[in-house]
């Protein structure tokens, strides 16, 4: 039988205040998870506006530096899983260090890289850190009294949107007035002030679920994630039609039942298939894949349609920075309405903010979709995807929680985090396929090609919408804790079964050292 170590009051698992012995900073906690998530969020996009600049700069073409987006790419999605599962087993503090002191060395070596061969060995480095999100979100579970734990995952979340637009933002001016290599010597310095702060200034949780890692799932995983991300960054230059482009899909959805199959049998299971059958955990994740390809998509849409220009007579003539200065209101959106879905969550569950979220997502693609000839128009746009998506993404992040036992936070949360990885991938490889498909004689994209784009975003949110749909609703959460007989606290799932995992209040009492 699976062993659970826990403590009194662990948020998630008891629902009480963390034990006075552990003298638990909420603010510093918070404040170095953040410049951590913000520092891996920033690398993620900072990297795509400065793309040709970096191929130049490096003597390759811009196909082969494209394997610098590619590689961290590949190593968050193979790696999330693994660190979280780690995480939940021998201590989530534990290995956010190790993630960081990973990400740190990766992000030197790009720093100082000399040519194409070590920067994109550099940033299969920094994607290690994908586990970043998973562990702070466990860790911010399992230390925090529980009615700060809402807003504080909110805030978390929206932090990594948020770091994915200050990164488009960033670029164009760093590149203009410093140079590429600056793009990790400025994230770097978050990296080091996070990496400190974790040794210094955390505890480890005692909660975890004791166990050993599943190396053949991991294995098979791996060959999946690689496979499928691989066809999709790759398959507009080889050719969605290729052999090779078809072959790695195939293999990847083949090995993605594999992996299923494998991990129904296995005692210790990477990811317990049993939790994906839980409503507030696949819904949750599909949301995630969603709104995933939603943000990319405009991320791509926008600072595209900005920078052609004006004689075609609907692009607006702008510099890289002067467009990526029109996706401040996004990240600004973000910033606000990361934290009130916190609020929300706590007043009336996730689902409710989530549904806000896609349904201002829908609308922000809608407007640009419909006319997008002034200025303001793409200004509300980012404002309504902004919010959304902080919305949303906060939104997910406490519904796993609410969904899942403490001691499997790090494995659902690292689900997630991948469904919003493959989003993106797939968001940012379709969009670009719609707007190269329809151009001019000059090989620019047309107006129709950005309004077509801007439909499929909206159409792929309305999807997101109704995915929010299938979430439980507060009254069946409720009922939940009523069966589970801790009414004041996220329940674990009946589909479990997992009486192991379950700790009441009353058995703490009678077992205070457990």
């Amino acid at each position: 039988m699976t062993q659970t170590i826990v403590r009194p009051g662990a948020v998630g698992v008891t629902g009480g205040e963390p034990s006075p012995a552990r003298h638990t900073n909420a603010t510093t906690l918070v404040l170095y998870l953040s410049l951590g998530g913000l520092a891996f969020a920033v690398l993620q996009s900072l990297v795509a506006p400065a793309m040709s600049t970096i191929a130049h700069d490096l003597n390759v073409t811009t196909a082969s530096a494209s394997w610098v987006l590619t590689a961290y790419l590949l190593s968050a999605s193979v790696l999330t899983p693994v660190l979280g599962r780690l995480g939940d087993m021998v201590g989530k503090r534990r290995v956010l260090i190790a993630v960081l002191a990973v990400l740190a060395v990766g992000t030197l070596l790009a720093a100082l890289a000399p040519n194409l061969a070590v920067l994109v060995v550099a940033r299969a480095l920094q994607g290690a850190a994908g586990a970043i999100m998973p562990l702070s979100i466990g860790m911010v579970r399992d230390e925090l009294a529980r009615e700060k734990v809402s807003a504080t995952v909110g805030l978390l979340s929206a932090i990594f949107g948020v770091g994915a637009g200050v990164g488009i933002v960033a670029a164009g001016p760093i590149v203009e007035h410093l140079s590429w290599h600056w793009l990790f010597w400025l994230p770097l310095a978050l990296v080091v002030i996070a990496l400190l702060g974790a040794i210094f200034g955390m505890q480890e949780s005692p909660v975890r679920k004791p166990g050993k890692l599943d190396l053949l799932g991991t294995a098979v995983l791996s060959v999946s994630l690689v496979s499928l991300l691989l066809a999709i960054s790759k398959g507009q230059s080889w050719g969605w039609g290729s052999a090779e482009t078809i072959g790695l899909l195939a293999a990847g959805v083949v090995t993605l039942i594999l992996f299923v199959v494998i991990e129904l049998r296995v005692a210790e299971p990477l990811v317990d298939m049993r939790l994906m059958k839980i409503r507030g955990v696949w819904a949750t994740d599909l949301v995630a894949l969603i709104l995933g390809f939603a943000m990319f998509g405009s991320f791509l849409l926008v600072p595209t349609l900005l920078q052609l220009p004006a004689a075609t007579g609907y692009g607006y003539g702008k510099s890289v920075s002067e467009a990526g200065l029109f996706l401040l209101p996004t990240v600004v959106s973000m910033v606000l309405f990361g934290p009130l879905a916190g609020l929300l969550v706590r007043r009336f569950g996730p689902k409710l903010p989530m549904f806000l979220g896609a349904v201002a997502v829908v609308g922000g693609f809608t407007l640009p979709a419909l006319a997008h000839d002034v200025e303001w128009q793409v200004v509300v746009s980012g404002l309504l995807v902004g919010a959304g998506i902080g919305l949303a993404f906060a939104a997910m992040s406490n519904a796993i929680i609410e969904s899942v036992p403490a001691t499997q936070t790090g494995e659902a949360t690292s689900v997630n985090t991948i469904a919003r990885t493959i989003g993106s991938s797939i968001g940012s490889a379709v969009v670009a396929a719609v707007i190269t498909s329809n151009s001019t004689p000059r090989g620019l994209p047309t107006d129709t090609a950005f309004s077509t784009g801007f439909w499929v975003c909206a159409g792929v949110a309305v999807l997101a919408v109704v995915a929010t749909l299938a979430l439980p609703s507060a009254h069946r959460r409720h009922e939940q804790a009523v069966a589970t007989g801790v009414e004041d606290l996220p329940p674990e799932p009946p589909e479990l079964h997992l009486p192991h995992l379950h700790v009441t209040r009353q058995h703490e009492q009678a077992s205070p050292g457990r």
